[in-house]
């Protein structure tokens, strides 16, 4: 269909009367000054794509930050996660690939282990190509451009996934001039990364190529006591490549290609804390662990100690294709996005955190395959109305196999310990859950977004977009004892035996078919008015939608040990969104300062639900009937001299549960015996308590935001001369903060994760020649944070995280010919 495509857009290039002025393209080799700091004053703007056109970034009227590729070389900004280091509205959680999540000003995913039955918040965009899931988004930055984030809803352009923003990655592009880059990196704990691109004309200027490659490796920074080596290592490949063809002057067809391939000794989370439950004291960690006579190889995280026993393993195979046609037609261009991708998954976790036998296998194998056709138009150039419009069309397949086996230890872990089954280990171990799961996806919209320049100065620019989803799931669970005999869970089956009775408490066999589909629509209204050359206003009222979908990650169980399909489906989140912006730069734009302040009202939110079941370890979806985020960001970059570039970025975001009545209960209120009707509960941490079946959080912090967060920096660069090299010496700092934010999706007093700041620096020299050689020092003062923390299956009151890295240096030496 794609190359079709091409072919007709050729033909009627052929005929095409003589092209009129090219639109702007972005430059090639961004300015320096593009974190935030200013751009040279001879330049000045920084050209961006954010409205599916080029403007200059300080006349878009949306919040967005851009990051350039020598930024990002730089700071050492070469994934998503490292990102957030300079982007304060930025947040990114992960144990592992496939359960990761990006968020923007505090929205977008589920926080905790993710659910293939709905959709991201933030929409991850490569080359003008939707990613439809985080973890295929998890790879190494290769000959990039620059990144735009652009912050709140971007329904009408960017489709019914980016409530809450979208992260457009721009690569390189061939040249018609012969170029290649290198840059090679060293540094402790054995990293070694080496990139590499090249580009130049196959057939004069008519066909151009270009190819690069990037190789990442790490040692792991947590020791394993057990298995021997180090856990949480990095071990990425990927290659790029892509062939540009310009039959015409209006018209250019690019060919992409790439593949990734991870195999990281990955991931471990370790022990941190204990905090009381509601569990009889027999029934928690310390009584359990004793039991064993078991003790973690310590009980201080930042040892970097664990002692797991099942190998940890995050094997990925990413890549895909795409075309991506512009003819340009004289008033407008039509643009044709063409995709095919993939992604396989292959992992090995251990789920119960330690070194006991509990959970000796915990695996979802998953395998990931989407197309996507978008064909879009927009008008060249201002006129007194500018316009995009476009249909676009999603299909997505994703199968899933998988595998929980329960070790000897479990019946002790999981049984309660006053019964006859707990004492023996036979019970439950190798009792097995074989999941399988399917998936279907597919999604079309038609979109539009016009500009009406009321005046010179004002404008006024409505968007919709309408779409349809239609979702399809498969989910079936087989258990089997450790005999390998089929377990029935029916009532007279429980009631004969109480060995099976605890191990359907356990695992249970269910199986059902989800479905979904819906029409939504998405429109927004954006007022724009320039109050002076270099001061742009705006204000925006959104009306956005996520996508609803399906559980599938099990389901509770009712009375007789069947799913209970009500909580198979999910609503879609309906949002609300207001914002008011200033975009300002004085001093002959030597100072820039950017001012947004929004509020966000969300409908039916989606969350994730903590199952009281043993069974379903990963919990399951559930919508919080309404949440609120609001806040004000702060972009300012400020170049007193040629020399000096300064920056700092601040957000303030403020984002609770409205009203959400019956969440998940934090560990401390867990555990405990159901409440007889009349009955009170118990207060928090009471062993052997009365424990409330749901909980209240209405007016609490949502999880994983910081109420304040800061990015800051600055470079002072200093003309030198290396032997007969002419260039600049320089000196940069990079620092970020993020203050006290909730690692559970109920606020708990066990998992808060307190305030951090990370300072980095780096000392070097950029000849003119291109080449540019520095040192650099992250998290400089060895700060002690966790990413996330988390709860042990079970409620026993183990609580574990994931460290940040150490202190880490090295040296960096790159090239470009």
């Amino acid at each position: 269909m794609a190359l079709s495509l091409a072919l007709i857009l050729a033909q009627v290039a052929a005929q095409a009367s003589p092209p009129p002025e090219p639109v702007v393209q972005a430059p090639e080799e961004e300015p320096r000054a593009d974190t935030g700091r200013l751009a040279p004053a001879d330049t000045g703007e920084i050209v961006v794509t954010a409205r599916r056109r080029a403007e200059t970034v300080q006349q878009v009227p949306i919040a967005m930050s851009v990051v350039g590729g020598t930024t990002l070389a730089d700071t050492g900004a070469y994934n998503v996660n490292r990102l957030t280091q300079l982007q304060p509205t930025l947040q990114f959680y992960s144990t592992n690939p496939r359960n990761s999540a990006a968020n923007i000003r505090g929205l977008g995913a589920p926080f905790g282990l993710t659910n293939d039955g709905i959709e991201q918040g933030v929409g991850i965009y490569v080359d003008g190509v939707y990613y439809s899931r985080i973890a295929s988004a998890t790879f190494d930055f290769t000959d990039t451009e620059r990144i735009e984030i652009l912050r709140g809803p971007q329904g009408t352009l960017y489709g019914k996934n980016t409530t809450a923003g979208a992260i457009n990655i721009t690569t390189r592009k061939p040249s018609f001039t012969p170029e290649a880059r290198v840059e090679l990196t060293t540094g402790n704990y054995d990293f070694i990364q080496a990139k590499a691109s090249a580009s130049g004309p196959i057939i004069g200027d008519t066909l151009a190529a270009r190819i690069s490659a990037s190789v990442t490796s790490r040692r792991g920074t947590i020791r394993n006591t057990v298995l021997g080596g180090y856990a949480n290592a990095q071990d990425n490949q990927s290659v790029r490549g892509q062939l540009l063809w310009k039959p015409a002057a209006n018209l250019d067809v690019t060919l992409y290609g790439d593949y990734g391939h991870q195999n990281p000794d990955c991931c471990a989370q370790i022990y941190v804390r204990t905090g009381t439950t509601q569990r009889p004291l027999s029934r928690q960690y310390a009584a359990l662990a004793g039991a064993f006579g078991y003790a973690a190889p310590s009980t201080d995280a930042f040892d970097r100690l664990t002692d797991l026993d099942t190998p940890l393993r995050a094997r990925q195979e990413l890549g895909g294709v795409s075309l991506v046609g512009n003819l340009d037609l004289g008033a407008a261009t039509l643009t044709s996005v063409s995709a095919w991708r993939f992604w396989n998954w292959d992992p090995s976790n251990d789920r119960d955190f330690t070194g006991l036998p509990i959970t000796t296998v915990s695996a979802n194998p998953s395998q990931q395959r989407q197309w996507s056709q978008e064909l879009r138009i927009a008008s060249n150039g201002r006129r007194a109305v500018d316009y995009v419009a476009g249909l676009f069309y999603f299909h997505q397949t994703i199968d899933t196999q998988g595998l929980q086996v329960q070790g000897p230890a479990a019946s002790r872990f999981l049984l309660n310990p006053t019964g006859a089954n707990a004492a023996n280990p036979a019970v439950l171990n190798g009792l097995t859950a074989r999941n399988t799961i399917g998936f279907s996806n597919t999604s079309a919209a038609v979109f539009g977004k016009l500009t009406w320049h009321l005046t010179d100065a004002l404008s006024i620019a409505p968007g919709l977009r309408v779409n349809y989803d239609k979702k399809t799931g498969d989910y079936v669970s087989v258990i089997t004892t450790g005999t390998g005999a089929l377990l029935n869970c029916s009532a007279a089956s429980q009631a004969a035996s109480s060995v099976t009775r605890d191990r359907c408490g356990v695992l249970a066999p269910q199986s059902y078919r989800p479905d979904f589909d819906d029409w939504n629509a998405s429109g927004d209204v954006t007022i724009a008015y320039d109050v002076a050359r270099d001061v742009h206003a705006y204000a925006t009222y959104a009306r956005s939608y996520k996508s609803g979908g399906i559980n599938l990650s099990g389901l509770p169980l009712d009375a007789n040990n069947n799913p209970i399909l009500a909580a198979a489906q999910v609503k879609p989140e309906r949002v609300n969104h207001y914002e008011l912006g200033l975009k300002t730069q004085w001093l002959d734009r030597r100072v820039t300062a950017n001012l947004a302040a929004f509020w966000t009202d969300i409908a039916d939110y989606q969350a994730t639900v903590t199952n009281g079941q043993l069974g379903v370890l990963r919990g399951y979806l559930a919508n919080a009937e309404a949440v609120r985020t609001r806040g004000i960001e702060l972009d300012t970059a400020f170049r007193p001299t040629e020399r000096l570039n300064l920056y700092a970025n601040a957000a303030y975001t403020d984002a609770k549960y409205v009203r959400f009545t019956d969440a998940p209960c934090p560990p401390e209120l867990s555990g405990g015996t159901a409440p007889a009707t009349g009955q009170q509960t118990s207060p928090a941490g009471t062993p052997g308590g009365v424990s409330p079946s749901a909980c209240d959080v209405s007016g609490q912090r949502l999880p994983g935001i910081s109420k304040w967060a800061f990015s800051y920096g600055a470079e002072y660069t200093l003309p030198a001369k290396l032997g007969d090299t002419d260039g600049n010496a320089y000196l940069g700092f990079d620092g970020s903060y993020r203050s006290r934010f909730s690692s559970n999706p109920s606020p708990s007093a066990y998992t808060y994760i307190d305030g951090y700041s990370i300072a980095n620096f780096r000392l070097g020299y950029r000849a003119d020649a291109g080449w540019n050689a520095f040192l650099w020092l992250r998290n400089a003062f060895d700060q002690n944070y966790y990413e996330l923390l988390a709860t042990q299956s079970g409620n026993t009151g183990l609580i574990v995280g994931q460290p940040g890295d150490p202190r880490t240096y090295g040296v960096t030496v790159s090239a470009s010919f």
